[in-house]
């Protein structure tokens, strides 16, 4: 007993010793989807508040975990009565699930700078896997006014179906069942992430 806790012990602190945390750069991220209406043209939108951070053991994030958390009622297409729309009961039901969250559980190299992504999405209160396509740029060390700093892009895409996250209903058709997600980050390497681990 005394050696199985030991090595326990031993595993967490190698954790604390080599995880990574990189916080998500609002300014430089955006959160975004794109519809059809009425299957003739596409609706984009957004995201205007969230927030993302990845936790990694490898330097060069190949073993990354993503987390991601948005404010339904952010959702914004720059038409306030659309917006008002898909924040009702019809759709999201921001009153009753204010959050959508996100987080990986897998994370795979194909090729060159191409991963995918899987994990949970709970959207509407239902909880399911999807499935994304990442591009990774980085890691690489900037330098700018405040000294240098590790920093990581990601280009994630992919599509999803509205229905089976019971958003949107018949009575909505006008509104096409994929969504397809569109999402770009900027995040940089936190200097406290091991600290943060051992907490």
């Amino acid at each position: 007993m005394h050696r199985l806790s030991f090595t326990v012990a031993l595993a967490l602190a190698s954790f604390a010793t080599y995880a990574q945390t990189w916080s998500v750069d609002k300014a430089h991220s955006k959160l975004g989807f794109s519809v059809t209406h009425l299957a003739l043209s596409e609706v984009d939108g957004n995201f205007k508040t969230f927030d993302a951070k990845i936790t990694a053991t490898k330097p060069d994030l190949s073993d990354a975990i993503f987390e991601l958390t948005a404010d339904v009622n952010s959702i914004n297409t720059e038409n306030d009565r659309r917006d008002t729309h898909l924040k009702g009961p019809d759709f999201f039901d921001a009153a009753k699930y204010p959050t959508l969250t996100f987080k990986s559980k897998s994370f795979q190299k194909v090729d060159g700078k191409k991963y995918k992504m899987t994990g949970d999405l709970t959207m509407h209160g239902v909880t399911k896997p999807v499935t994304l396509d990442v591009t990774m740029n980085g890691p690489t060390v900037m330098e700018n006014q405040r000294g240098k700093q590790e920093k990581a892009g990601f280009k994630i895409a992919g599509t999803l179906k509205r229905s089976d996250f019971g958003v949107g209903s018949s009575n909505t058709a006008v509104v096409g069942d994929e969504v397809e997600v569109k999402a770009a980050g900027e995040f940089a390497k936190q200097d406290n992430a091991v600290s943060e681990v051992k907490k």
